[in-house]
């Protein structure tokens, strides 16, 4: 009843049922474990404490443990609420305890179990998990500062070189000489990203303990999802960066223009880690940049909720064509693309 009292005015909303019969260790998820799991995803239960009075000299004496899933925020957030709760109750029942061996006295509430063990992620899903706040960010990150320097050497670089009008004067038109530049710069910042991430993963496996870290289970629309949604940003990234460094007179000034550029690009993505998925505004993934960070962040979850993928997907392309218009009239501009005396 003290409980019960605690954990309503926490705000949780509880739901009674009797342990099953030899339980045994109630940390182990046994048959509660694939059922905790499919009730998280839908929402209608983030966690489960089991209690079982033990006998003692204590007045009152309890074994416990909490059944999570620490892939979920809420369910991470109702076992944070349960062990504040069992915590209060464990001081109410210290005050009147009148046991007669210290252990009893100063721990009537006790875990029973292993810790680790009551939590029903797979080792696949906590991989993923855990890439999910690590790989859109570095993703975004390395994706404009590979970009870069190619985007500053293929136009303000060439522009003080003189090169520029001698490609001009060619048979290509425009269009396919900025086509070629970007893929250029594409191509250069796509392998700088898939190295970086190669060696990132290789170090993380390396150093972690064998068996601790497993490896996400993605199906094939999740990784559909992360191939479009690296490919549409960088699409979008390389475009502005050949926008901007096309207008600059220097490649000094170009690098000068560009290096803030970054923080457009790292502050959204930062933020973007740390944006709860379930239950999230629609408009987030309509947002620049925040879109398909989110994007990348439930493939690596096994997400794919197909208003989601609708949303970041059709105003990515539109931030993309925009991006490449830009720096098509850019491109066209006469004073922009002449070399500098």
């Amino acid at each position: 009843e003290a409980l019960d009292t605690l954990l309503q005015g926490a705000n949780i909303s509880l739901l009674f049922e009797q342990l099953e019969p030899g339980q045994g260790n109630l940390s182990e998820p046994g048959g509660d474990e694939e059922r905790l799991r499919l009730a998280v995803r839908d929402g209608s239960t983030h966690a489960i404490l089991r209690l079982e009075e033990t006998a003692t000299n204590s007045t009152e004496s309890w074994n416990y443990a909490i059944l999570h899933d620490s892939t979920s925020e809420l369910s991470r957030e109702a076992r944070g609420r349960l062990l504040d709760s069992i915590g209060e109750w464990e001081d109410e029942i210290m005050e009147v305890n009148l046991a007669l061996t210290i252990d009893e006295a100063t721990n009537p509430i006790r875990w029973d179990g292993d810790f680790t063990a009551a939590d029903v992620s797979t080792a696949a899903e906590s991989a993923g998990f855990v890439l999910s706040m690590l790989i859109p960010l570095l993703i975004a990150v390395w994706s404009a500062s590979a970009a870069m320097q190619p985007s500053i050497d293929l136009t303000a670089g060439e522009r003080e070189r003189g090169t520029m009008e001698s490609l001009l004067c060619t048979a290509a038109t425009r269009m396919e000489l900025l086509f070629g530049k970007w893929l250029a710069v594409a191509i250069v910042g796509a392998g700088a990203v898939l190295l970086q991430i190669s060696i990132f993963l290789a170090a993380f496996s390396f150093l972690l303990p064998a068996g601790f870290f497993g490896i996400p289970e993605l199906g094939a629309v999740s990784i559909l999802s992360l191939v479009l949604a690296v490919i549409l940003f960088a699409t979008s990234v390389v475009a502005i960066e050949l926008a901007l460094a096309v207008r600059a007179r220097s490649v000094k000034e170009a690098g000068t223009t560009l290096a803030p550029l970054l923080m457009a690009f790292i502050a959204p993505a930062l933020f973007a880690q740390f944006v709860n998925l379930e239950g999230i505004e629609l408009w987030w993934f309509a947002a620049p940049v925040f879109n398909v960070c989110l994007a990348m962040r439930e493939a690596l979850l096994g997400i794919n909720d197909p208003v989601h993928i609708a949303i970041w997907a059709s105003t990515s392309v539109m931030y993309a064509v925009l991006a490449v218009a830009w720096a098509s009239k850019q491109f066209n501009r006469e004073d922009l693309v002449e070399s500098i005396n």
